[in-house]
């Protein structure tokens, strides 16, 4: 698990660079932006696009996992189709060849024969990043890859990476959208129950080097399982940035029901809206809110499979809001964290794979408490 830990933490760097890289090509960036359609678009959304980095990442991380590890081939999941349209019109397979000079011939083809974006897309892909400093070498788990799933999500909050806007984050404060919202997350769950044991976050723009005025990354990590709990941060204690009071972190599109009920139960200036599934979740990890409440399904499997092993790992947990509620009604008790191995066999495409009662995230059980209390007799 340490050696599997290494190689997502390593790969996760590497995704970042291929996103700085994909940004740097400003104007040929617009141009790679293709809108999902069918049955992989996401319903939430009037548009909801799909870009060429998302696919590169989510195809190298596939290549680079099953290289090392062969006997996750197969149960390496991503929200990605592989097949993108070029300006031709002609349907092409994106994949990762053996060697850089064959990777980007392949996507010359995807870019319309621009071989200069091509050759710095594949020297990003095949490039080793520097050394990853994580402490885990004393991390041991009675776990064998061959009995494990990984979801990757090759850039979280797309939205907010296609449109670029930057801000500077504050030590301690929310910032609730920008570049920085913008994740690369690969989860990692038990193939027999579901449960994420495993997660890694990378945040390739998390702040500018004032030198040289490139962008610089942060990674995250954790793992849960059995009596194992190590996690690359430790939250504040106290409630989110040492304030007193339960602060909720919300969709700005969020149901009003919701937002008055929340708005009652933690008081004026706790509530908090912000861009990406996955960038909430990430500001309960940090401490920064409480909670992250969704009552929509909306988020995906490889939205929150990362980030989710990173909050078991600290205590916390993320669990299907529906079940929650009729659970604190006085039905039939379920298990009420969510889990990643099985689809919806009702629906098709993405939606197979939806988080389809909402959810909630938190670090501390009596603050879920709190929110399903609050929310049990609104929905």
């Amino acid at each position: 698990m340490a050696d599997l830990l290494r190689l997502l933490l390593r790969v996760a760097e590497k995704a970042a660079n291929v996103a700085r890289v994909c940004r740097q090509e400003a104007p040929l960036f617009q141009l790679l932006v293709q809108e999902k359609t069918g049955d992989d678009k996401n319903k939430k959304f009037v548009q909801d696009f799909k870009t060429l980095a998302d696919v590169v990442i989510q195809e190298m991380i596939r290549h680079d996992v099953g290289a090392q590890f062969p006997e996750m081939v197969g149960f390496i999941h991503g929200e990605e189709s592989n097949k993108f349209e070029n300006g031709l019109g002609e349907n092409v397979i994106v994949t990762v060849c053996s060697t850089e000079e064959e990777t980007a011939a392949l996507l010359a083809t995807v870019l319309d024969g621009d071989h200069t974006a091509a050759s710095l897309l594949a020297r990003a892909i095949h490039q080793d990043p520097a050394t990853i400093q994580a402490e885990t070498d004393g991390l041991t788990v009675p776990l064998s890859p061959s009995e494990l799933g990984i979801w990757i999500d090759p850039i979280d909050a797309t939205s907010q990476y296609i449109e670029g806007r930057e801000e500077v984050l504050e030590e301690g404060r929310l910032s609730p959208s920008g570049l920085h919202c913008a994740l690369v997350l690969i989860g990692v769950y038990l193939r027999s129950t579901g449960e994420p044991v495993m997660g890694v976050i990378n945040q390739p723009f998390n702040h500018k080097d004032p030198t040289g005025g490139s962008w610089k990354g942060k990674h995250f990590w954790g793992v849960s399982y059995g009596g194992t709990n190590a996690c690359s941060i430790s939250p504040p204690k106290g409630g989110a940035g040492g304030r007193r009071g339960l602060s909720v972190v919300l969709s700005s599109s969020e149901k009003p029901v919701v937002k008055e009920a929340l708005a009652s139960l933690c008081g004026p200036g706790k509530l908090a809206y912000a861009s990406g599934a996955g960038f909430k979740v990430l500001c309960v990890i940090q401490g920064l809110t409480d909670v992250y409440v969704l009552s929509e399904g909306s988020t995906f499997k490889w939205d929150s499979c990362a980030p989710h092993a990173l909050l078991r790992a600290l205590g916390g947990g993320v669990v299907d809001l529906t079940k929650s509620l009729r659970s604190a009604r006085g039905a039939p008790a379920h298990e009420t964290e969510l889990t990643y191995h099985q689809p919806s066999a009702e629906c098709k495409g993405a939606d197979r794979w939806a988080n389809r009662g909402g959810l909630v995230a938190y670090r501390d059980c009596s603050q879920l408490s709190s929110v399903i209390g609050a929310l049990k007799d609104k929905l």
